[in-house]
């Protein structure tokens, strides 16, 4: 976040100048949820702060999408102390900015009682199947991931390839267009067609990544696409 409280956006290797396309549902969802009042009133420095999150796509795990929340928080950088939150600190942070924090399965563990090969992944909250790994934090803020067998499961997914305009016909469904209308009347704002078409678009990337990106789809010639689709689904819907 900048001094200004303007929020900024990136992943682990830069900082985004555009949002693309896989992350926009997640920035859009922060954007609107990040209660900035309650974060500068709690803190001197908003600059210092760095907030990590996991924006989930679809990368092989078919999550129940429309529970999975569009960003799970998952720690807080403090850079005046130079210090990750612990856990249960940072659950309390992004629940009161309004952002929804990972879930923990497990408190506490005795260092005698842990052992990793031993692990039971838990199930997931987001999907029928196990979890697709574990996050694991000492007291002093050392973390480990242990992942899950599910990633070692995940069979080869078919691309989706074709035309712009044909995968705008497939993937702009009824349903994805009456979420996108919920969920900007939600926001409070006027469901008008760009609304629902930048959702819709974010909406179809986050659940069709995977196969989206292994067929090689031109994301703006996708996004125009769906545009047209929604205008068109749009206007017959005004007209029943």
């Amino acid at each position: 976040m900048k001094p200004s409280g303007r929020l900024l956006f990136g992943d682990r290797d830069r900082v985004f100048d555009d949002v693309p396309p896989p992350y926009e549902y997640a920035v859009r969802h922060v954007r609107e949820q990040f209660d900035r009042d309650a974060f500068h009133d709690a803190v001197d420095e908003p600059g210092a702060y760095v907030f990590f999150c996991v924006a989930p796509c679809n990368v092989g795990i078919d999550y129940d999408w429309e529970r999975l929340p569009a960003v799970l928080g998952w720690t807080i950088w403090n850079g005046t102390k130079e210090r990750l939150f612990p856990i249960d600190k940072a659950e309390q942070v992004f629940e009161r900015l309004g952002l929804t924090p990972v879930n923990t399965f497990q408190k506490e563990l005795h260092v005698r009682d842990f052992h990793p090969e031993r692990l039971d992944i838990p199930d997931s909250a987001w999907y029928a199947g196990p979890a697709a790994g574990v996050i694991v934090e000492n007291r002093r803020g050392g973390r480990a991931l242990i992942e899950g067998p599910v990633l070692d499961e995940i069979s080869d997914y078919e691309p989706i390839r074709g035309e712009p305009a044909e995968l705008a016909d497939e993937l702009v469904t009824d349903a994805r267009v009456g979420r996108a209308i919920k969920a900007v009347e939600t926001s409070q704002k006027t469901p008008t067609t760009a609304e629902i078409h930048a959702r819709v678009f974010e909406m179809i990337v986050r659940e069709e990544y995977a196969r989206l990106d292994s067929g090689r789809v031109d994301w703006e010639a996708l996004r125009s696409a769906v545009g047209s689709v929604v205008a068109e689904k749009r206007g017959k819907l005004a007209d029943n």
